[in-house]
């Protein structure tokens, strides 16, 4: 009898052992799950953050993508990101269409070239907070950060006039196929040099915001135009290749190249040039931070104004200094 009694009582050991290592065993099994879910719920806590670019085909856009990158990676506390690149609107309108099915949050759109509108407005009307960089897209509810390109404009006007007087042959390089950027910039400068300069003889050209564009359209624009005062140029590296053609020509009538962007290889150019103005209407490509940080605020429910505007800063040889980056990329 107390062989089966001490039998019963390991067997009662033995079974509440056994009922104990399950409780534990689905306890354990709970905090994994909370764990892994804390972990997927931390990254489900998290914000996810698309970020749309174009590829690279320009120092500044390449800076756009990096500035962008390492700002998100500073929030990932805060945030999981998608960047995606494309080469036109087809495609960027696909690699929407990605990160909706992701399940963005927020987008940030950075679109280098007009035909996002569209997509754009479908995604904000089915939920999705977007954020529109640089280029203008034309959606109801969008949100835009974005430098004063038309201020840009302003700007230019007044340096060349201010550097050459209110009379003489001025060359403006238009970029056609960058929509709004070019629109505000040139519309920004022709209204102000019509204002301040009615005299003025004004030239406009196509070209795009590379440095090689910049070399052969002005090398061209040099063999027509035999006398030219300034050149109202809209970007830096298409600036850097405007004055390598002008070098490369020879030519001395030319007393004022503008810019825009904030290049570093071009501010170091200002000073080299006794004989030339150098100007760049300062457009930082870290302002794509700002863009991010946007979109985050209205996720968080803090109140954004529906567009943010950085002011413009013109940079030459005389302040160059204060805005020389070793570590910029661009």
């Amino acid at each position: 009898m107390m062989k089966k009694h001490v039998l019963w009582l390991a067997m009662l050991a033995l079974l509440m052992f056994v009922l104990a290592a399950c409780g534990s065993d689905d306890s354990t099994g709970a905090d994994a799950d909370g764990a892994s879910g804390g972990e997927e719920g931390s990254s489900e806590e998290k914000y996810k953050i698309g970020i749309l670019a174009p590829e690279v085909t320009h120092g500044w856009v390449g800076a756009v993508a990096y500035h962008a990158e390492d700002r998100v990676e500073e929030l990932s506390d805060q945030v999981d990101y998608q960047i995606q690149t494309s080469g036109n609107a087809e495609e960027m309108t696909s690699q929407l269409d990605d990160l909706t099915t992701w399940g963005a949050d927020a987008i940030v759109a950075f679109p280098q070239w007009e035909g996002m509108d569209v997509p754009i407005q479908n995604a904000i009307d089915n939920g999705m907070t977007v954020v529109n960089f640089d280029i203008v897209i034309d959606a109801d509810g969008v949100y835009r950060v974005s430098g004063d390109n038309e201020d840009m404009g302003i700007q230019g006007a007044n340096y060349i006039v201010d550097k050459i007087g209110e009379t003489g042959n001025v060359v403006v390089l238009e970029v056609p196929s960058s929509g709004s950027v070019s629109e505000l910039r040139t519309k920004g400068f022709e209204e102000t040099i019509a204002d301040i300069a009615p005299d003025m003889n004004v030239m406009t050209y196509a070209t795009e915001f590379t440095r090689e564009a910049g070399l052969t359209d002005f090398a061209d624009i040099l063999t027509s135009v035999d006398q030219i005062d300034a050149v109202y140029s809209l970007d830096d590296e298409t600036s850097v290749g405007v004055l390598q053609a002008i070098e490369e020509a020879g030519r001395t009538d030319i007393q004022v190249v503008t810019g825009g962007g904030g290049m570093q290889e071009y501010f170091e150019m200002m000073p080299e040039n006794e004989d030339i103005w150098i100007q760049s209407a300062l457009y930082s490509p870290a302002m794509v931070k700002d863009a991010v940080d946007v979109a985050l605020d209205v996720l968080n429910g803090e109140e954004v104004e529906q567009e943010t505007i950085i002011p413009t800063t013109v940079v030459d040889r005389d302040n160059y200094e204060e805005f020389l980056d070793s570590d910029s990329p661009y």
